[in-house]
């Protein structure tokens, strides 16, 4: 396997001073005043700075309590609100991993019972499939990893944490699986991270996100409608909620709509929260059939902050509001698709052809 290389360049920059002078008058009084002249404007300069200084010091202490306030405000938020039981996941930061570890990189959700049910189930499942690897779990939202300890006291591990825990712990062959969706912005940012890392291996391979082949969509698709079909009675619309990138790989989610259609669901519908199709794109559509009732259900690996606020929030801009305003009876099945054991399987079918490339 060739090794990846991220090449970081330094930029330096060159300051130059340069000193200017004046004429000088041969008239004694000239030279007297203009000394007065510039003493006069060096202390009113010195009065204008200290003022200014002033000034920045009360608007930086100003900012400063604001942001106390804002932090205080914060904790006591983070006090109310019930994720779960961080100590019943298994964070999977161990060492003694042995020469073959299996990486699983996921965003992450700090919403706690969550994160054990679809990533921790994502895990295990590649745990059980691979007793030869060491399943070990990194992360790449920092900004996850930071609520979760200040929140619960536990760490888990970012994704340059994670490679060199395997580094310092001798690992040879490194199978790195993306619970993402789809191959976008993140994962590229993951195949750079891994680069830095990869003579510390003897072979890095990388699994496959969730939606890659056409085999992955139909795949999907036929999962997340067994697992909705009880709803499926003529008149419900059910509705996938995803997140939505500016990248390319958004074409995911037009993907995934024209596979439930061609499939024969054309009840079910795909919007995401950031990019298109939109809620109103969705709203639109659901509006031309003669539905009763809407299901929501996220198009996400985890029930996170999206899920469960922007989906099934009860304030206004809300999915769940949206239709309910529009007159709809509406259900939220808060669940990320890690916890359907089909979705999981598509995962460790994908680290089994890494694992598979490692001795291609």
């Amino acid at each position: 396997m060739k090794n990846l290389k991220l090449i970081l360049a330094a930029m330096t920059a060159l300051c130059v001073m340069t000193a200017c002078g004046g004429n000088t008058d041969s008239t004694a009084d000239t030279s007297a005043e203009t000394a007065s002249e510039t003493v006069q404007a060096e202390e009113t300069e010195a009065e204008e700075a200290q003022a200014s200084e002033e000034t920045s010091a009360e608007e930086t202490t100003e900012e400063a309590t604001e942001e106390d306030s804002s932090s205080e405000e914060d904790a006591e938020d983070d006090e109310n609100y019930n994720t779960g039981d961080a100590s019943l996941d298994n964070v999977r930061n161990q060492d003694e991993i042995g020469e073959n570890e299996l990486l699983a990189v996921s965003f992450g959700t700090s919403f706690n019972d969550s994160r054990r049910l679809t990533i921790g189930a994502i895990e295990n499942d590649l745990e059980t499939a691979f007793p030869d690897y060491s399943v070990r779990r990194g992360f790449t939202a920092n900004i996850v990893i930071d609520h979760v300890q200040k929140r619960d006291g536990i760490l888990i591990d970012d994704l340059n944490a994670a490679l060199q825990r395997a580094a310092d712990n001798g690992v040879k062959n490194l199978v790195i699986q993306p619970t993402h969706l789809m191959n976008g912005l993140e994962y590229d940012e993951i195949v750079d991270t891994a680069a830095n890392y990869s003579d510390a291996f003897d072979k890095v391979v990388f699994g496959a996100p969730l939606l890659t082949s056409d085999d992955d969509f139909d795949r999907v698709a036929k999962a997340i409608t067994d697992w909705t079909s009880e709803y499926d009675d003529g008149e419900t619309a059910i509705c996938f909620m995803g997140h939505g990138t500016e990248a390319d790989s958004n074409s995911v989610y037009s993907k995934m709509q024209d596979t439930l259609t061609n499939m024969g669901f054309a009840n079910y519908y795909v919007g995401t929260v950031e990019a298109a199709p939109s809620l109103d794109d969705v709203l639109a559509k659901v509006k031309e059939g003669n539905y009763k009732r809407v299901v929501l259900e996220p198009l996400m690996v985890v029930a996170g902050d999206h899920a469960n606020n922007d989906m099934a929030g009860d304030e206004d801009g809300s999915w769940k509001t949206t239709f309910e305003n529009e007159g709809y009876e509406v259900v939220c099945l808060l669940r990320g698709l890690g916890e359907n054991e089909a979705i999981r399987q598509i995962y460790v079918d994908h680290a089994q052809a890494a694992i598979d490339s490692l001795n291609s």
